[in-house]
């Protein structure tokens, strides 16, 4: 296993204010991508796992219009799927840009996930392997047959060290405090588990071929 070397996220930092995200779902996947963002954009050092889904900033406008659609059938929300997407691929501006990283881990349950059908994830498969050269960004794979050394659970971003935001069919729900320790410890452990570089494009390339 590759591992990359990251800066360590400030703990002491100040988290920006919570949001009312199951308010603001309720407007639409606009407005809430928009605020999402938004965040993204205010953090510097992103740590973040995604045990069966693309992770929101390297999904294609395709894959990320397909979730979205899931997401307002759901929910009973707008219907503004188009504008939803728009935003969520528009993070991908922040790859590279004033010193940001991104430290992320998918699960391979991700890479074979059924989001649109063939067509949809065999681009969102060619588009992660695109993805894996990216400045700034350092993507593992955990292979489904890894051991663990923690249980699985929810999908989970930690921004700068001090905020943590959770997804989930309750909604969005924002962490600060002493809780966002655990979500350190879990990340480091899930760590442990992936693998990086060749290893995690021979685990994309496998699921590409098998789409």
């Amino acid at each position: 296993m590759s591992d990359p070397t990251l800066p360590t996220p400030d703990l002491t930092a100040t988290a920006p204010a919570a949001i009312d995200w199951p308010a603001l779902l309720r407007q639409g996947t606009g407005p809430t991508q928009a605020e999402f963002r938004r965040l993204v954009e205010q953090t510097t050092h992103y740590h973040g796992y995604s045990p069966a889904l693309v992770w929101g900033n390297l999904q294609t406008r395709a894959y990320a219009e397909e979730v979205l659609r899931l997401v307002v059938d759901l929910h009973g929300i707008p219907r503004d799927i188009e504008a939803g997407a728009a935003e969520r691929v528009a993070r991908a501006q922040y790859f590279g840009v004033g010193g940001r990283t991104f430290h992320v881990l998918l699960g391979e349950q991700a890479l074979r996930t059924g989001i649109g059908g063939p067509e949809v994830m065999r681009a969102q498969l060619e588009h992660l392997l695109e993805a894996l050269a990216l400045p700034g960004l350092a993507l593992g794979i955990i292979p489904t047959r890894a051991r663990l050394a923690v249980y699985p659970g929810d999908g989970f971003g930690i921004f700068d060290g001090a905020r943590v935001e959770v997804e989930g069919y309750r909604g969005g729900e924002t962490i600060t405090g002493d809780r966002v320790q655990i979500f350190h410890r879990a990340f480091d452990r899930l760590h442990e588990s992936a693998v990086y570089g060749d290893d995690a494009r021979a685990i994309i390339t496998t699921a590409l071929h098998t789409a």
